[in-house]
């Protein structure tokens, strides 16, 4: 990289000029031969201490990094961090040089070498590439300043800039906070060595980047006073007799008379090679590379790959929560729940991510108010002990709202709030039907529930839309089987499933897999008998006895019941069929179960979609359809970020199980998330260690023939009466159950629900019926 020179207007006042090939000279103003001599003789000695200082500066700085890199290696093995570099054109001796230095501290070094005549867009594409990839930990751009513009800075991730030059790492050096930043490279090592040489006042000469920038708040900081060399010949004389140090910045041709120099100053120059002296170079200076392409001669890129590394590593530990509750601002009368949703402002998901200590790349944004999460979450806090569980169960909600989704979100924002505990709330998402109908959705009520809620309502991430899609596919895959085997011999359909590519038939696995089921070792697909092949070919499906129907996420009756193939097409093969709800799908319950991803495609290969007329049982991965169901299925199974309404605490949504099926507690995934990120004191989801029951007394009256009282009234004087003898007695049967049904199930060592010790809440149950 060519440096830019700085040539002030001294030439008439010094003696002697000229340069030295490409480097920059310090030279002297010299009256005689013998002072000259003498001069030289001095500066040689001096540049050869300078050398000698210098080049421990670096195999200290390479040692301290070295010993650093061995330590965050003892804490993870697996760690080893890679140094990008990029460059326009191929320069093998920058490679060498860096490999060198690399080698010294244990870094391993790539280089991407564009060709000379790149576009900006070739490499902001490349810089891109090395900011999202994990295995780098640092990139260094060896490019000329036309090229570093706004869109390839703005390119690089700021936490792998390693020579600090994009604008987010400037900004942070400027403002003093370099705790997440990186110093340039090259205005490090110049505190380095002034730190070492010492000096209060400094003059720098040249150069406007972003070097004399941090050189500026660095030295300031510490108390140096900086001055910008002065263009005019005696102002500049000055400006160096008074200054500790000179430092040159990009000063191709400057010429300093070392007679200019106070005793004991020193001159350090940004170079791009380590020079040493002449007999025609007298003076005292320290020749220090700091710009590119002898940057590999320097550690300091070296040793903040190795700092950025610690960051990264302390970065994927368990973070404690930093959540900025938002104040809440009630209304009076208390509003509908739509408008209470909307008169508060969400967080962004970004923002709410970042609080409770997810990484940028866990997250997937959907909006600007929600967001999948990736199950890259569960490796990397594979250690972090889980928080503690709880079960928030219930039976029918009153006409007043009072339901587990209520009571779930009110539970959380009291345990954060108040009690200022990190605690997750994990909900399922609710199907259009109930949504569309009398039931309503299941976003909460009142000042307890998630926010935005039309969006929690509506669609939210696709998740039902993609059961649908996948449990459609199914029944898509069921009727074209049938069709085809109706009509076609066991050559024509063996020539379909297994067609020739280029002259070659080959098995896919899952057609292995469904040989092995058939008892069948062969995988040459010419080496199978003609039994052999009709056993492959034909799943020989029942049609009275097929278990898989077609899914809509809406209440349509007029598709509880359907007959299908009516077309011409189908050739008279009808049959009657019918739709289920999408929430009831059997994959809704497989999402809601799995584990990750592989689970999910073992569970969506073994469901079994019908019988065949011998009375064997046909699955999904018969019918060739696994694969692409766990396609379809591969973003739903993450969870879902949103937030609650007062203080806007997680929550996560996924899946979605009818409530009426066994399935409707259960949402693995989301759980065993949330139970990392809330760390051990938190509380989330679903166990027996807690366990909150929503039965107010008003719902067990209700039951009793009481009544269930009316939104927006009193309750009634006759829920209160004692004298309602059939409804308290009716009441108390129904508390006994709801306390007693639990009891039945939970482990034989729980003795406490709630909170409350059971005993003596039975012994209250039976006072309260006899009262």
């Amino acid at each position: 990289m060519p440096l830019r020179s700085y040539r002030p207007r001294l030439r008439k006042a010094m003696s002697t000029g000229g340069s030295a090939g490409n480097r920059d000279v310090l030279r002297g103003a010299m009256t005689t031969s013998t002072s000259a001599s003498s001069m030289a003789n001095k500066y040689n000695e001096e540049q050869k201490e300078a050398a000698i200082g210098y080049e421990k500066c670096v195999s200290d700085a390479a040692e301290s990094a070295r010993e650093s890199l061995v330590a965050l290696q003892r804490n993870d093995p697996a760690l080893h961090p890679v140094l990008a570099i990029v460059q326009r054109g191929e320069d093998d001796g920058l490679l060498e040089v860096n490999r060198k230095m690399a080698g010294k501290i244990g870094l391993n070094i790539t280089q991407i070498c564009l060709t000379k005549d790149c576009t900006e867009d070739e490499i902001v594409d490349e810089v891109s590439k090395l900011s999202k990839d994990p295995r780098v930990h640092g990139v260094y751009l060896h490019l000329t300043p036309s090229l570093l513009t706004g869109r390839v800075l703005s390119a690089l991730a700021p936490e792998k800039d390693v020579d600090g030059v994009v604008d987010l790492n400037m900004g942070r050096l400027v403002r003093g906070d370099v705790s997440e930043g990186f110093v340039p490279a090259a205005a490090r090592a110049v505190m380095e060595v002034l730190e070492r040489h010492g000096g209060k006042t400094v003059v720098l000469v040249g150069g406007d980047g972003s070097v004399k920038v941090a050189l500026r708040c660095l030295m300031e900081r510490r108390g140096i006073v900086t001055i910008n060399g002065h263009k005019s010949a005696e102002t500049f004389q000055k400006q160096v007799k008074q200054a500790d140090a000179v430092v040159l910045l990009g000063a191709g041709q400057a010429e300093v008379p070392p007679t200019w120099l106070k005793p004991g100053a020193t001159v350090i120059r940004c170079d791009s090679v380590l020079t040493s002296g002449t007999a025609e170079d007298p003076g005292r200076s320290v020749w220090f590379p700091g710009y590119a392409p002898s940057i590999s001669h320097c550690s300091q890129p070296h040793q903040n790959v190795v700092l950025g590394s610690c960051r990264w590593l302390q970065g994927q530990q368990y973070q404690a929560w930093s959540l900025r509750s938002l104040k809440l601002q009630p209304l009076t009368p208390v509003p509908s729940d739509i408008q209470i949703s909307r008169a508060q402002a969400p967080k962004s998901v970004q923002q709410l991510a970042q609080e409770i200590g997810l990484l940028p790349s866990e997250l997937e944004p959907y909006g600007r108010n929600k967001a999948k999460v990736r199950l890259s979450l569960l490796d990397r806090l594979h250690a972090q002990p889980d928080g503690n569980l709880v079960l928030v169960a219930g039976i029918t909600p009153t006409p007043l709202g009072e339901g587990k989704s209520t009571v779930t979100i009110g539970l959380v924002q009291a345990l954060s709030a108040h009690l200022k505990l990190n605690s997750f709330a994990c909900l399922r998402q609710p199907s259009q039907g109930p949504t569309f109908g009398v039931k309503g959705g299941a976003a909460g009520g009142g000042y307890a529930q998630v926010i935005p809620m039309e969006e929690f309502n509506l669609h939210l991430t696709g998740d039902i839309h993609a059961i649908t899609a996948t449990n459609n596919l199914v029944a898509a895959a069921i009727d074209a089987r049938m069709l085809h085997e109706a009509t076609q011999s066991d050559k024509a359909l063996y020539n379909r499933l297994v067609p020739s590519v280029n002259g070659v038939r080959r098995f896919s696995p899952i057609q292995i897999s469904r040989l092995r089921r058939l008892g069948l070792s062969k995988t040459d697909p010419g080496s199978l008998t003609a039994e052999e092949v009709r056993s492959f070919v034909r799943l020989d499906l029942d049609p009275s006895r097929l278990t898989w129907q077609r899914v809509v996420d809406t209440n349509d009756r007029f598709l509880r019941k359907i007959t299908v193939g009516q077309a011409s097409t189908e050739k008279g093969h009808t049959r009657e069929t019918g739709f289920d709800i999408a929430v009831a799908s059997e994959i809704m319950a497989i999402l809601a179960l799995a584990d990750g991803l592989e689970d999910m495609k073992v569970r969506l290969a073994r469901m079994v979609v019908g019988t065949s007329r011998s009375g064997q049982p046909v699955t999904a991965e018969d019918l060739g359809v696994s694969g692409a169901l766990a396609v379809l299925m591969k973003d739903a199974i993450k969870p879902t970020l949103m937030q609650t309404l007062e203080v806007r605490y997680p929550v996560f949504v996924h899946a979605g199980p009818s409530p009426t099926s066994p399935m409707a507690l259960p949402r693995f995934l989301a759980d065993k998330l949330a139970l990392k990120l809330v760390g051990r004191d938190g509380f989330v989801g679903l166990s027996d260690s807690v366990d909150v029951n929503q039965a107010q007394c008003v719902v067990w009256r209700g039951f009793g023939g009481g009544g269930g009282g009316t939104p927006g009234h009193r309750i009634s004087p006759v829920l209160k009466s004692a004298s309602n003898k059939r409804s308290r007695g009716n009441e108390s049967k129904n508390v006994s159950k709801t306390f007693t049904l639990p009891r039945k199930f939970l482990p034989s060592q729980v003795d406490c629900w709630g909170g409350w010790r059971l005993d003596p809440i039975y012994s209250q149950l039976a006072s309260h019926s006899q009262g």
